[in-house]
């Protein structure tokens, strides 16, 4: 008698599969396991069904609806996998719970918010944290890099003579070079004297360092930013999330946006660019910006009109 494989080894030959293509299905990946695993303790054999997927993804009940759509939403791709092989197989069409998780508006930072924040960080105690603080949220700014780029960066990545840092394996497994302007370049060397004053024999060969010495995280980046956050004041308006670190990115890239449209560049070409330097996988991503902020939903939304009338009076 042939065996029939388990469902959970059908979603582990899906994630070897994914993974070897590259995608590295982190969390997601450790949803599909848990489907998996219910799949097989609930007694179900066959092919995999819409009722069984919707059951198992609004297993939390007291979670948020947006979350059971993104349980399902994981379970379709594996489910859309499986129909190649499988014919029975049942796909759940898209949004059958509703929508997923929705970006959140960024807040994007004023130039004096932002001498704000590293004036805020200058002043922390310890030996280590205030320099570490001010080097990190300054790169963040200036490049648009994600946390966790910047945390990973080891001090072979970073190679200050030619201004460029090296991010290795980042989102999607994809890694890229990031150019530095001469003054960033210059500022990250100050802080790395220091950083090497005061560490001379680390604990890490992270580029970024704790006052013990270790590689700092984002754990502690997060507390350090919301105990600034209360310094400054800055507190949550009415409808809005408060200021989040990760927004130093969303901020370098609207204003790049910003700049271009009000200079009346080829922003359909720059934005090209713009999506490699920040290490998007799709261009989607960063034309998502487009929507993020009231001032280039308008600059957007005239140059429509303005194209719209060109062709009219073609």
């Amino acid at each position: 008698m042939i065996r029939r494989p388990t469902m959970l080894s059908l979603v582990r030959e899906y994630l070897a599969f994914r993974r070897d293509l590259g995608f590295k299905l982190g969390t997601a990946g450790d949803e599909l396991l848990l489907f998996g695993r219910y799949a097989d303790r609930s007694g179900h054999r066959g092919p995999l069904t819409i009722a069984l997927a919707v059951r198992w993804a609004k297993l939390p009940v007291h979670a948020k609806p947006e979350y059971w759509a993104w349980r399902l939403h994981a379970v379709r791709m594996f489910a859309k996998h499986r129909a190649l092989e499988d014919p029975r197989t049942e796909v759940p069409p898209p949004g059958l719970l509703g929508r997923m998780y929705r970006r959140a508006q960024p807040h994007i930072y004023s130039p004096d918010e932002l001498v704000s924040l590293l004036g805020a960080a200058g002043k922390l105690r310890r030996r280590m944290r205030p320099h570490s603080c001010v080097a990190l949220f300054g790169l963040l700014a200036v490049t648009g890099m994600r946390v966790g780029e910047a945390l990973r960066l080891g001090r072979e990545h970073v190679d200050l003579d030619t201004g460029v840092i090296e991010i290795v394996k980042s989102k999607s497994g994809k890694s890229r070079l990031v150019p530095l302007h001469v003054s960033t370049a210059e500022a990250l060397h100050r802080y790395a004297l220091e950083r090497d004053r005061i560490h001379p024999m680390p604990k890490s060969t992270a580029f970024f360092l704790t006052d013990r010495g270790t590689a700092l995280t984002y754990q502690r980046v997060t507390v350090t930013f919301r105990e600034l956050r209360r310094r400054l004041g800055w507190n949550r308006a009415p409808g809005r999330q408060p200021p989040r670190v990760q927004d130093l990115r969303h901020t370098f890239a609207v204003r790049a946006l910003l700049r271009w449209y009000q200079t009346g560049a080829d922003v359909d070409a720059k934005i090209l660019d713009l999506a490699t330097y920040l290490g998007h996988v799709n261009v989607t991503c960063t034309y998502w910006y487009l929507t993020a902020v009231p001032e280039l939903m308008a600059l957007t939304g005239r140059r429509f009109e303005r194209y719209a009338a060109e062709g009219d009076a073609r």
